[in-house]
C-alpha cells in the first residue's frame, strides 16, 4: 500500500503567487503616483538626436526666418564680448555652452554650433523633414530651459494666469515685439487701459508701458551669468517712479491733473474669501485626483499580480512530483 506524502514543496507554488502579486501591485501603485496632477507629457519637444545639420540648412527653405534670425541676441549668444568675458572669468565652464551653443553634449563637452541656432530651440534636423515636421513647442517649458530667471518672474504675473505666453508678445526669430511699439504691443488686450494711457501725460513724454510695468535699475556693470531682472511680473513699483521723479517724489509740487480711468480699487474682503475658497476646491480636487491615481494604480498592479503570479505558480506546481512512501506495515 502507497499513502502519499504532502511536503512544503506543495507550498512553493502559493509562495511564488504572492511574490508576483504583490511586486505587480507596488510597481502599480508607484506608477500611479509618479504621474503629477493635471500635466500631460509635453509634445513637440525638441528631439534628442545627434544629426545637426546646422542653420545653413535650414535658409535652403526658410532663408526669409534664417535672415530675421541672424543679428539677434541668440545668433551671437556665444559671440557676444559681454558672454565671453564672463566665461573667461569663470574659467570657461562647459555647463554654460548648453544654452550658448547648438547641439551641446554635456558626456563631452563639445558642440555642433556657435549661438543658439534653429536646431537649438526645434530639435536636430529630421531626415524626412518637411513630410516629417520639426517637433517643437514654444512655450515657456521651452524658454526657461535658459532663461530661467525671466520666466520665473512671468509665473508670478498676470500674464501666467491669463495663460498670455512667451510667444504672444515675442517673435522668437526676429526676438522683437510683436508690433511696431510696446504701447502698441500692450494695447491689443490692454484696449481701454491703452486708449486713456494715449491722452496722459506719460505718453506725451516719449514713455511707453514697459518703461513703468517692466522698470528695472539701470545696470552698472555687466550682469553676472546673464542673471539680471526683466521686469516680467509686469507689477510697478515705487523704484519705478523715483526713476523719473527723484527729486520731486517728497515735495509737495502741484500734481498735475491727469485724463484718463483711475486705478481699479483693492479687492474687497468677500472676493478675497472667494478666492480662498477656489484655492481651496483646487486643492481638494488635486489631492482627489492623486488618491484615484493610487487606487487606479493599485487596481492594475493586482490584475497584472493575479495574472502573472497565477501563471507562474502553476507552472512551479507542475514540476513538482509527490513524494509516495512505502508502507512496509
Amino acid at each position: 500500500m502507497t499513502i502519499p506524502q504532502i511536503t512544503n514543496r506543495r507550498r512553493f507554488p502559493h509562495l511564488v503567487f504572492a511574490v508576483f502579486f504583490m511586486i505587480c501591485l507596488i510597481f502599480g501603485a508607484l506608477l500611479g503616483l509618479s504621474q503629477p496632477a493635471n500635466a500631460a507629457p509635453l509634445e513637440g519637444h525638441p528631439a534628442q538626436s545627434t544629426s545637426y545639420t546646422g542653420a545653413e540648412k535650414c535658409a535652403e527653405c526658410h532663408e526669409q526666418i534664417v535672415t530675421l534670425w541672424q543679428g539677434t541676441r541668440h545668433a551671437n549668444a556665444y559671440s557676444s564680448p559681454i558672454f565671453q568675458k564672463d566665461w573667461v572669468e569663470r574659467g570657461s565652464a562647459v555647463s554654460c555652452l548648453s544654452c550658448h551653443t547648438t547641439g551641446y553634449d554635456p558626456a563631452s563637452g563639445e558642440f555642433f554650433e556657435e549661438g543658439v541656432s534653429c536646431e537649438a530651440c526645434h530639435g536636430a534636423f529630421q531626415p524626412g523633414h518637411p513630410l516629417q515636421q520639426m517637433p517643437i513647442e514654444p512655450n515657456a517649458e521651452l524658454c526657461s530651459t535658459c532663461h530661467k530667471n525671466t520666466t520665473d518672474e512671468w509665473r508670478a504675473s498676470p500674464h501666467n494666469a491669463a495663460g498670455v505666453q512667451c510667444k504672444s508678445c515675442h517673435d522668437p526669430h526676429a526676438q522683437q515685439p510683436k508690433a511696431a511699439t510696446v504701447t502698441e504691443l500692450c494695447s491689443n488686450c490692454h484696449k481701454e487701459r491703452g486708449d486713456s494711457f494715449t491722452h496722459g501725460t506719460h505718453a506725451n513724454s516719449g514713455l511707453q508701458c514697459s518703461n513703468c510695468h517692466m522698470y528695472t535699475k539701470p545696470r552698472e556693470g555687466d550682469p553676472i551669468e546673464g542673471l539680471v531682472p526683466t521686469g516680467h511680473t509686469f507689477s510697478v513699483g515705487s523704484d519705478a517712479c523715483i526713476g523719473c521723479h527723484q527729486d520731486t517724489v517728497h515735495t509737495r509740487d502741484t500734481i498735475v491733473q491727469l485724463t484718463g480711468s483711475t486705478s481699479a480699487p483693492p479687492p474687497s474682503l468677500e472676493e478675497l474669501q472667494q478666492l480662498v475658497h477656489s484655492q481651496e476646491e483646487e486643492i481638494s480636487t488635486i489631492k482627489a485626483q492623486a488618491d484615484v491615481r493610487l487606487y487606479t494604480g493599485l487596481a492594475q498592479g493586482a490584475i497584472v499580480g493575479l495574472l502573472t503570479g497565477g501563471a507562474a505558480a502553476w507552472v512551479v506546481s507542475r514540476r513538482i512530483t509527490v513524494i509516495e512512501e512505502e508502507d512496509n506495515g
